[in-house]
């Protein structure tokens, strides 16, 4: 397959590293704003520097869209035009409206998209959807989700983040939806500022926590912070009538017992998100090229995309006015 990477930064730059090692890709191509950055990522793994424009022209047989959120409605728009089957890095774009539009185009071009969740190719979580699935865990009372980053990104970039609900915990809010087979009815939020002035200065908080309601009944809370020290912190708990799963809870969890006599987990904590994911994003690039050649239906779509940012809107606004917002009020009903 020819694929072209439209992105050279952090994450294309992970992107470019699985891509050029797959057994599937025979050409890479990458393209950048920035062209010696494409250069630097693209010379050690062998492959091509071209510019945006030549990569839409070449015709690839897929492209992975990594480039600043901004740009990504126009990338994906111009991908289903052109017919190049298409990987996006979330979010869809940069607001809701924009993002309804570009549903819309992607639905009428018929061209197969698959947005960048990589939670759902972790064997942890998969393997707690199929426990719940299979009866393990019984009828589902509550979820507790925890995202926390060891230190806080730098000024310049969380005031263009959206905040720490639609940066970060929207990753915590797909894949709810996707272990629990449940919609998000309800949502409140609060959130706190522990840390750098710069955060508060762009409208955000540092340390968050949100109550959802699903649409089974189960009630799930979702913890997110930006001054984990003790390491990348990602898990998240289901208990029901049968038993607990608990994602993540491994050697590598940042997590020390205060009982006397425990010593577990004992392992180096994890140091960030890529090290933690690294086998689940290789699984979403390899399922997003199969997706590309037909062979599998796309795994998280634009309107899972849309549904977990109406989720991070919800809890941006309950944050902001202090009550419980309901994700349906915020998208006319004909958009829904």
């Amino acid at each position: 397959m020819r694929v072209g990477l439209l992105g050279a930064g952090r994450i294309g730059g992970w992107h470019a590293r699985l891509l050029a090692r797959h057994p599937l890709v025979d050409e890479l191509v990458v393209a950048d704003a920035d062209r010696r950055r494409a250069e630097v990522l693209a010379g050690p793994l062998g492959a091509r520097v071209a510019d945006p424009e030549e990569v839409f022209a070449a015709r690839p047989d897929a492209v992975v869209i990594a480039t600043p959120t901004g740009t990504h409605a126009e990338l994906l728009v111009r991908a289903c035009e052109a017919r190049i089957p298409a990987f996006c890095e979330k979010p869809v774009a940069e607001d809701l409206a924009a993002t309804l539009a570009v549903r819309d185009r992607v639905a009428a071009s018929g061209v197969p998209v698959q947005i960048g969740f990589q939670r759902r190719f972790d064997a942890g979580y998969a393997a707690a959807r199929a426990a719940l699935r299979d009866g393990g865990i019984g009828v589902l009372h509550r979820v507790h989700m925890v995202t926390a980053d060891p230190a806080p990104p730098p000024a310049e970039y969380v005031a263009v983040s959206g905040g720490i609900f639609r940066d970060c915990q929207i990753h915590d809010f797909d894949v709810l939806r996707w272990v629990t087979g449940q919609e998000v009815e309800a949502v409140t939020a609060v959130g706190a500022n522990r840390g750098a002035p710069y955060f508060a200065e762009a409208g955000d908080v540092d340390a968050s926590a949100v109550l959802l309601v699903l649409s089974g009944g189960t009630v799930a809370t979702a913890h997110g912070g930006r001054y984990n020290a003790a390491g990348y912190d990602v898990r998240m708990e289901l208990a029901g009538t049968a038993g607990t799963w608990v994602v993540g809870l491994d050697e590598r969890a940042p997590l020390r017992s205060a009982e006397p006599g425990v010593d577990w987990p004992s392992g180096d904590s994890w140091g960030d998100f890529r090290e933690r994911f690294e086998p689940a994003y290789a699984t979403e690039i390899g399922t997003f090229l199969d997706v590309a050649r037909g062979h599998a239906p796309s795994p998280c779509t634009v309107d899972d995309a849309l549904a977990a940012l109406l989720i991070a809107e919800a809890a941006t606004l309950s944050r902001r006015e202090g009550r419980t917002v309901r994700p349906a009020e915020l998208t006319p009903a004909e958009a829904r």
